[in-house]
């Protein structure tokens, strides 16, 4: 069950951000975290953020930011400020999910996303939620559609949690697209789209030991809650400690 390095997706912590983004982001690496999964959004609140990320530390290996008519060049330089190698689209809203139509233009954003970062020295990848695994064309689910027809160099960050919910069998999406996959979210719970259900990694349905063994280009795992109904820093703990119990590097 290896696992090269562990993240923290900062959306898991978003409202204690609200209140104290410098406070939070230490509390983070006192757990023991000494990476996160940054976003666009929050370097766009300001230097106080990157700040943060520099006085406490933390490296960003991926950065999160919508790809889809944005300002790239922006986008890609804050990645590079941050010292991401990978920005990562993380929603594109399950309307736009329709037909096949619709896969072909969000493949075209994110192959113009990957032919602009690698100017920056760059690369970009796609993290999925449930409704791109139970929509179907040709027998297919939409996300795997989308990887038919994007660059070989766009990534995938899976969220397993969200497979899981949309109906597939994760180990064997991770089989097929075992070169794709680098990067995973880690969420655990009872398989729902109920977030406040969320559990600590190895309290729910999630079967890690065999997940990460599927995934054979991981570089990463990355933590993340959309909701938790205790302390959520008593969360993100119990998961850190699950699984860099497991981290190789």
């Amino acid at each position: 069950m290896p696992l090269p390095s562990l993240s923290l997706q900062l959306y898991s912590v978003r409202n204690a951000i609200e209140e104290d983004l410098p406070g939070t982001l230490v509390k983070v690496a006192d757990i023991g975290y000494r990476q996160i999964e940054s976003s666009y959004k929050l370097y766009s609140r300001g230097p106080e953020f990157l700040a943060a990320v520099r006085d406490t530390g933390l490296a960003s290996p991926t950065m999160t930011s919508s790809l889809v008519d944005v300002d790239l060049d922006a986008v890609f330089t804050a990645a590079k400020e941050l010292g991401a190698g990978t920005v990562i689209d993380t929603f594109i809203p399950e309307q736009f999910w329709t037909s096949e139509a619709d896969v072909d233009r969000i493949a075209g954003y994110l192959d113009r996303a990957a032919e602009k970062a690698e100017e920056y020295g760059l690369r970009v990848g796609y993290h999925n939620h449930w409704w791109e695994l139970e929509r179907r064309f040709g027998g297919r689910t939409a996300l795997e559609c989308l990887v038919d027809r994007v660059r070989p160099d766009v990534l995938l960050e899976v969220d397993a949690y969200w497979v899981a919910v949309g109906g597939e069998d994760v180990l064997e999406l991770l089989g097929r697209q075992r070169d794709r996959v680098h990067f995973l979210h880690l969420k655990d719970g009872p398989i729902n789209r109920e977030n406040l259900q969320q559990r600590p990694a190895g309290q729910g349905k999630m079967l890690w030991p065999e997940i990460l063994d599927a995934a054979p280009r991981l570089e990463a795992g990355v933590v993340e809650f959309d909701e938790y109904d205790g302390d959520i820093f008593e969360a993100i703990a119990a998961s850190f400690a699950y699984f860099n119990a497991r981290v190789t590097a």
